[in-house]
């Protein structure tokens, strides 16, 4: 007796869709980072409250603290919030992308060719149009990786292996243009190269949270082929998804997320990786997922501008030197774990 069956396939869903434990966990890290953000933004000369903060921030509460909240502090709260959460995003999709956990922006290149060109700004005499000069150097630098790594594909330990060396080629680009540049531009550079918050204004803020209003939608929106990008090509192929256009087109989103970020904030490092591991491991998905991965992004700077902020009295650290500290462990952690796998 013959039978015929008949396989239906389609796109996966958009991973973590109605999952009581991933919703949980977002509200729970925009919470914290909520939190975090307020905290940071009554630390100061003057010490303003929680409620102090809040009621500034919707419109109440004395002029004074008012101007001192939203003029003087609020940038550097939001480009650290604003930075975090695209640090997180993108490095949510290069590790979905890639099926690597290794693979973050910091950590391929991306980050380094942004820095280079900063830098080059910074020396060359550059006044203005550094965000857009690290949004060039990221996409440069991801376009060189996307393009060494391909051999009928992208394999993710390929593209991380060539990104890896691009990323000391940019490395080392950069050390040449610090050690030519007078002194004012070494330290003008060198405080941007570690990841800082200090003085930052709306002019900042503002091509930053354009970036993200345009980018996140798109980015969760090409979340749906991840899922399907993680089983491998040939699976997703079969699953109907578009691999090389899916591909790429997380890989320009992650990048511009990334390199808008960086010229606001600097190359914080680690973020990008720690945060999505995080993310999956507190959700416990199959894949790193992308708006928790945001939120975690987000408060992880702004947890480590607080601890920068009061570790060393009246000294303020750069925010990029914590999370160094702190994402070290991290990567020796992933590392040890891929061996033994």
């Amino acid at each position: 007796m013959n039978q015929t069956v008949t396989f239906r396939l389609s796109a996966p869903p958009v991973s973590g869709v109605l999952r009581p434990r991933l919703v949980l966990v977002s509200l729970a890290a925009a919470a914290v980072a909520f939190l975090a953000f307020c905290l940071g933004i009554g630390l100061g000369e003057v010490r303003l409250g929680l409620g102090e903060v809040v009621q500034s921030l919707v419109g109440a509460g004395d002029q004074g603290t008012a101007f001192v909240v939203r003029e003087l502090r609020l940038p550097r709260a939001l480009t650290g919030l604003l930075a975090g959460a695209a640090f997180g995003l993108s490095g949510a999709l290069f590790q979905a992308m890639t099926r690597n956990p290794l693979a973050s922006p910091d950590m391929i290149g991306v980050t380094q060719g942004a820095g280079v060109a900063v830098v080059a700004g910074i020396v060359l005499g550059v006044g203005s149009g550094l965000q857009f000069l690290g949004f060039a150097g990221a996409v440069a630098a991801a376009l060189v990786t996307y393009l060494l790594a391909w051999r009928r594909g992208a394999s993710g330990g390929r593209f991380v292996l060539v990104g890896i060396g691009l990323s000391w080629m940019c490395t080392s680009a950069t050390e040449f243009l610090m050690v030519t540049s007078d002194d004012f531009q070494a330290q003008q550079a060198l405080g941007w190269l570690f990841g800082n918050l200090n003085g930052r204004t709306w002019d900042h803020v503002t091509p930053l949270a354009v970036a993200l209003v345009l980018l996140v939608p798109i980015a969760l929106l090409l979340g749906r082929w991840t899922r399907a990008l993680q089983l491998g090509d040939e699976v997703a192929t079969v699953l109907g998804a578009p691999v090389r256009a899916a591909r790429l087109a997380l890989l320009m989103a992650g990048v511009g997320l990334v390199a808008f970020g960086t010229a606001a904030a600097g190359p914080v490092a680690f973020v990008a990786l720690a945060a999505p591991q995080i993310a999956q491991r507190l959700a416990r998905t199959a894949g790193p997922p992308p708006l928790a991965s945001g939120l975690v992004g987000a408060f992880i700077v702004l947890s480590a501008d607080l601890i920068a902020r009061l570790l060393i009295p009246d000294v303020e650290l750069p925010v990029g030197v914590v999370t160094g500290a702190l994402g070290a462990p991290l990567l020796l952690w992933l590392l040890a774990r891929g061996r033994r796998r």
